[in-house]
């Protein structure tokens, strides 16, 4: 049924990300000269590592820069799969690898290979609200469970056999934004074996691999190869506006996801997959940034008691403390305003995170700088 022209369709009908509305209103603060703590933006204060930037600058120099295959080229598709065989011990064959553009892009290909409109998809709640809006404009029906304090932050097979009917597929991620937690290895492995026996497709998110502070993140293949894995260069590597990711794809797939691929993008983009090949030589470097997050979460879980936040999500991987505020506010959308326009502080409203709960909740960023993150936390708690 074709609509006329200025309706708007109901898949295009989502709702905003409101953290990226509110990392806008600090720029324009910044702009005006006016003090931010901006502690809203999920993404590393470090830029790319250094032998990425000279890797992009012998790129540009040498004139690699035309299309390349859809699914990325085979250098930088044999180096990720060294790199999985190196943290994981995986045996992965660079066919299997699909180079993606960002991890937004990877999801976008999963879920068009992987679900029909109508299918019923589940995901934890809270949890990166992309998901379910890529899933809503796709025409799939998205099937949320609790995953907050009660749960431990943790999906269950429990919480999955309680659902009103089997999905088609499950987005389990660990580390989990907004919350940190992670999935322990026998519990991720439980949750990829009832998948496995349900007939349900795993996609597992793993972006913040390489981010932890209480062990290494498991792969979904170490368990279930017919899962799809999605990762990025954006939070580990440090380069998230290279816009560059990838997916690890069961045989099944393969061949529809490099035709999407080929639809939808062309290919990524060129100079930032001959500059990220190296970027699993910089290892130093990015263990350098983790030591700091891990020095700001210190901070913060230190910190945040003590004016008055205390009830914390673990915070176990990735760079965020998820804060029950709901002793400050009874809805945490307005108040996250009230705070950047009166102290500078900028903080991730929990709706984006929870339809249902969230006005509860905020979301703490730790991967700026220390010296600004202290700083906001003795503005915010003069406020307070």
């Amino acid at each position: 049924m074709h609509q006329r022209p200025g309706n708007v369709s109901a898949r295009s009908d989502v709702p905003p990300f409101y953290v990226m509305e509110i990392f806008g209103a600090a720029e324009d603060r910044r702009a005006a000269g006016l003090p931010v703590y901006n502690l809203a933006a999920g993404q590393p204060a470090t830029g790319a590592p250094a032998g990425v930037r000279a890797a992009a600058v012998a790129a540009l120099s040498a004139d690699k820069i035309g299309y390349t295959a859809a699914t990325g080229i085979a250098p930088l598709r044999a180096a990720i799969a060294r790199h999985c065989r190196d943290w994981y011990a995986l045996d992965v064959d660079p066919s299997e690898v699909v180079v993606t553009t960002g991890a937004s892009g990877g999801f976008l290909l999963s879920f068009l290979a992987c679900f029909d409109v109508g299918d019923v998809v589940a995901m934890a709640r809270p949890g990166y609200p992309a998901y379910r809006n890529i899933l809503a404009s796709l025409g799939c029906e998205v099937a949320e469970f609790d995953c907050g304090p009660e749960q431990g932050y943790l999906p269950s097979v429990a919480a999955l056999e309680a659902l009103p009917q089997r999905p088609a597929g499950l987005i389990l991620a660990s580390p989990a934004n907004p919350t940190g937690a992670m999935s322990p290895p026998a519990r991720l492995a439980e949750i990829a074996d009832w998948c496995r026996q349900n007939g349900v497709r795993l996609i597992s998110d793993e972006l913040y691999h390489g981010i932890s502070y209480t062990g290494r993140a498991a792969c979904a293949w170490q368990y279930d190869r017919s899962s799809v894995v999605v990762n990025s260069f954006s939070k580990y590597f440090s380069m998230t506006g290279w816009r560059l990711g990838w997916l690890l794809v069961p045989e099944d797939l393969r061949d529809a996801v490099d035709r999407l691929a080929g639809n939808y993008a062309i290919c990524p983009p060129a100079l930032s997959q001959w500059a990220a090949i190296s970027a699993f030589d910089c290892q130093d470097e990015l263990e350098h940034n983790v030591a700091r997050y891990a020095g700001n979460r210190a901070l913060l879980l230190d910190r945040l008691p003590g004016i008055g936040l205390s009830r914390l999500a673990p915070a176990d991987g990735a760079f965020y403390v998820y804060a029950d505020v709901s002793e400050h506010t009874e809805d945490s959308l307005p108040w996250v305003r009230t705070v950047l326009a009166e102290t500078g502080v900028a903080l991730a409203p929990g709706l984006d995170f929870d339809p249902q709960a969230g006005h509860r909740f905020a979301r703490f960023s730790f991967a700026g700088d220390t010296a600004e993150i202290s700083e906001a936390i003795d503005v915010l708690g003069r406020w307070l």
